[in-house]
C-alpha cells in the first residue's frame, strides 16, 4: 500500500517536473519574447469577498498540444509513445494552449489524471507566462449539473499569496448527427476565485 502511494506521489513530481520544464521552455521560445514579456490584460471578475474570479477556456480539438495514455490509439501528437511500466499504466497527460474569455491564448495549462485504486486525482496546471502559475486539484466526479469542483493548491509570483477554489466543466458542441470534421468539437471551461491569504475566506463559497 504504502508502496503504491510512493508511486502515485512519484508520478505526480515526475509529471509536474516535465511540465515546468517543458512549459518555460515552450513560453520562452514560442507564445511570447524572451525579453519584456507581452501581458494579455486580466478579464477578472470582483467578488463579494474581495477575490478575484476568472474564466478560461480551451477548444478542443485545435487547443490541444500534447495527450497521452497508457493504450491510447489516437496520442497526440501521432506517434507519442507513452512510458511502459506500471507507474503509468492508470495514468492520462494532456497539455493544452490556455485562452481568456476573448479566445486570446495567454499561455498554458496541463490536466494531469490518475484512476490509480489507491490514490485517484485529477490535477490542472495553469502557466500565465506574465503572471505565474496555479495548481488546481480537482474533486474526481463531476456535479450533477456537469461541474467539477477543485481548489487551489498553490501559486507562484501573481498567485503566491493567495487561496481560493476552481471549477472544471466539459461543454460538448457536436449536435447529434452532424457528420465531417469540426475545428472547435467541444470545450473546457476553468474558473478560478481567488482571495488574499490575509481574508477571513470559506472555501464552501460558490463561484459567481
Amino acid at each position: 500500500m504504502q508502496g503504491k502511494k510512493q508511486g502515485a506521489s512519484l508520478f505526480k513530481t515526475f509529471n509536474f517536473g516535465f511540465f515546468l520544464g517543458l512549459v518555460g521552455t515552450a513560453i520562452l521560445l514560442w507564445y511570447v519574447p524572451v525579453v519584456d514579456q507581452h501581458r494579455e490584460g486580466s478579464l477578472i471578475s470582483v467578488q463579494p469577498n474581495g477575490g478575484n474570479a476568472e474564466v478560461f477556456r480551451i477548444n478542443l480539438p485545435r487547443d490541444r498540444i500534447l495527450g497521452g495514455a497508457a493504450g491510447a490509439t489516437d496520442p497526440v501528437p501521432a506517434g507519442l509513445e507513452w512510458p511502459a511500466g506500471p507507474l503509468f499504466a492508470n495514468s492520462q497527460t494532456e497539455l493544452f494552449k490556455l485562452r481568456d474569455r476573448r479566445e486570446t491564448v495567454v499561455g498554458v495549462a496541463s490536466r494531469v489524471a490518475s484512476t490509480d485504486a489507491d490514490e485517484p486525482f485529477i490535477q490542472w496546471m495553469l502557466h500565465l507566462p506574465a503572471r505565474g502559475t496555479m495548481f488546481l486539484d480537482m474533486t474526481l466526479e463531476p456535479s450533477a449539473d456537469g461541474y467539477r469542483d477543485g481548489r487551489f493548491l498553490a501559486g507562484t509570483r501573481e498567485f503566491a499569496e493567495l487561496t481560493g477554489n476552481a471549477e472544471e466543466r466539459f461543454v460538448g458542441l457536436r449536435e447529434e448527427g452532424d457528420e465531417g470534421e469540426f475545428d472547435v468539437d467541444a470545450y473546457i471551461e476553468l474558473k478560478t476565485a481567488l482571495v488574499s491569504l490575509a481574508v477571513d475566506y470559506d472555501p464552501a463559497e460558490p463561484l459567481e
